[in-house]
């Protein structure tokens, strides 16, 4: 595996493969990895000839009272993870290489509607550093499949929406959540969650899955589950930023042209913001009967 510093440096090693019309996999993520970005590492093996995995803490999509300093660098790990999967090259580029010009001079990609709600009506400028970086990236590398995980829905609903109305020639693969054994999501920043809060964490997943059930069996007043949910968290110690029933293609309220489902959550238990979500797909019948997806 090649380590590459810089963008001109990666362009050049990139260039061979091109030539040989090998296809360019990318997995661009922020370190501190985990087995969930490993699986995204694994598929992408399956995907392209050559991968392509970025780290680039990203200061474009934090906010002032967020925790860019304390994110967790762990870049000699990582490195060590991503050469026992094989990845073929990891691409580390420096501030001043994404961003030359200072943040304050950087154009900023912007995916309207989708990066309003949700996360986006708490973390505002999130989504448009996360477009932005991801655009970027995409320039640099100029991969024929991307991979993201599922477990951020929002920003992967995103970034396939950038693409298509940008006409990027980039498919966009999303891969399902990689959970711990007790069902909370692997997340960089799990490790921030003391041992009391790290036994309370899985309840988050435990509820979304309560939900999904719920309307799968026929229960269809959504405000009520949603409150249901809200409540739930916060008896047992969680601060929700939201629980939704959303149409899982606009993430807007479900409506009789709603094909699939997705039940989004975002909630703080201590200093730690955990999101997660499950999804159902309507089954086409007029009794609203419905197939949960994993």
């Amino acid at each position: 595996m090649l380590v590459v510093n810089s963008k001109a440096g990666l362009q050049h090693a990139l260039q061979r493969h091109r030539l040989a019309q090998e296809s360019i996999a990318f997995v661009p993520t922020m370190g501190n990895l985990h087995e969930g970005h490993l699986e995204l590492v694994r598929r992408a093996k399956q995907l392209g000839d050559i991968v392509v995995v970025s780290i680039f803490v990203n200061p474009m999509q934090f906010g002032a009272n967020e925790d860019l300093d304390a994110y967790p660098r762990t870049l000699s790990a990582d490195r060590e993870k991503l050469f026992a999967e094989g990845a073929n090259y990891l691409f580390v580029p420096t501030e001043d290489d994404v961003y030359p010009e200072g943040l304050s001079a950087q154009t900023v990609v912007r995916v309207p509607d989708l990066s309003e709600t949700l996360c986006g009506n708490n973390r505002p400028g999130h989504f448009d550093g996360v477009s932005t970086v991801v655009s970027k990236l995409f320039n640099m590398v100029q991969p024929q499949v991307a991979l993201f995980g599922e477990k951020d829905f929002q920003q992967l609903s995103i970034i396939r929406k950038m693409v298509d109305d940008l006409c990027m020639p980039i498919d966009i693969i999303g891969v399902p959540t990689v959970r711990a054994d007790d069902g909370l999501a692997l997340s960089s920043r799990n490790h921030y969650l003391t041992l009391p809060q790290r036994s309370v964490a899985p309840l988050l997943h435990k509820t979304l899955l309560d939900c999904r059930d719920a309307i799968a069996c026929g229960f269809d007043n959504f405000l009520q589950i949603e409150s249901h949910a809200r409540m739930q968290l916060l008896q047992a110690g969680f601060v929700p930023d939201y629980f939704a029933i959303r149409d899982a293609r606009s993430l807007q309220s479900v409506g009789p042209d709603t094909e699939e489902i997705a039940i989004l959550a975002a909630a703080r238990l201590g200093g730690t913001r955990l999101i997660d979500n499950v999804r159902l797909t309507l089954n086409p019948v007029s009794d609203w009967g419905m197939l949960a997806t994993p």
